[in-house]
């Protein structure tokens, strides 16, 4: 099978040779539309213009995945959330090169709960038997305004629970079958917004701050990149999804429950939407 689905998407660019045998380290953080991003670019490369050795490496530190572009380690980071990230973005401007959005969509992100909690906002919630509130990587933006703005304003007596992204997915759909009420942080572009019905609650107290205004997802890369590689600066330059995409992209990589097997599923189906990146980077060469 994926002996075919490499010949189905090799019909998309014709022959090879562009990347010239190059490699490229990209950064993932963990969260699921860094995994699709950077699994995707991976697979095409690789499978579409002749790059070996496409390497992907994950840490949950944002802060060190941000000075790592910076400083050469990485080539890419491809999810810069602004203006959420803007103080780390700020801390290496001069050093990196920022890409205009790749993410076509408004995000969206904050407290959630189960649409069958009758609960609306963030101040309801001391009035539920919800014990937790189900977090993610503690580097994460949005995990330290709960935890620095949002518990304090609201006086909440849940427990923020810091957890990698999976883990705490792992807990929504255990809870979410049996109807447990509970709380976690949600956003948007992300596959749980297919598989769940969930609630965003209200901030009256605009505690979350800029966390509760749309976000930008884009690019950064190391400096000098688009000489070095325009090849690969060209692809990841003009990758651009919409929020079905993004979200379709992160439901079939779960649904395969391996990232590359499923980023190259998803791209045999969309030979439409992939089309257009590809001839940008051959037109590079």
């Amino acid at each position: 099978m994926a002996a075919i689905l490499a010949l189905v998407l090799g019909a998309l660019t014709g022959c090879g040779g562009l990347g010239q045998n190059k490699g490229l380290l990209l950064a993932n953080i963990g969260w699921d539309e860094n995994v699709a991003v950077s699994h995707l670019t991976k697979v095409l490369l690789e499978d579409e213009l002749d790059y070996e050795g496409v390497d992907i490496n994950t840490s949950e530190d944002l802060d060190s995945t941000y000075r790592d572009v910076a400083s050469g380690e990485l080539d890419a980071f491809q999810d810069v959330w602004l203006p959420n990230q803007e103080a780390l973005l700020d801390q290496v401007t001069e050093d990196v090169e920022h890409l205009d959005p790749w993410f076509l969509g408004e995000t969206k992100q904050g407290m959630a709960v189960p649409a069958y909690m009758d609960v609306r906002s963030i101040n309801q919630l001391n009035g539920t038997d919800a014990q937790f509130i189900f977090g993610i990587e503690p580097s994460s933006v949005m995990m330290q305004e709960v935890g620095e703005e949002v518990m304090p304003a609201y006086s909440l007596e849940q427990k923020l629970v810091e957890a990698p992204t999976a883990g705490m997915l792992a807990e929504v759909e255990r809870l979410y079958a049996t109807r447990e009420n509970f709380v976690f942080l949600a956003w948007s572009p992300h596959w749980m917004n297919q598989r769940y019905d969930i609630r965003y609650l209200e901030d009256p107290k605009d505690a979350m701050g800029v966390t509760n205004d749309p976000a930008e997802c884009s690019t950064i890369v190391r400096g000098g990149l688009r000489e070095a590689d325009p090849v690969a600066y060209a692809f990841m330059d003009a990758l651009e999804l919409t929020e079905e995409q993004i979200n379709g992209l992160e439901y079939t990589i779960n649904d395969e429950e391996d990232p590359l097997a499923g980023a190259r599923r998803w791209a045999s189906e969309n030979r439409d939407v992939v089309r257009p990146w590809i001839e940008a980077a051959r037109n590079a060469r």
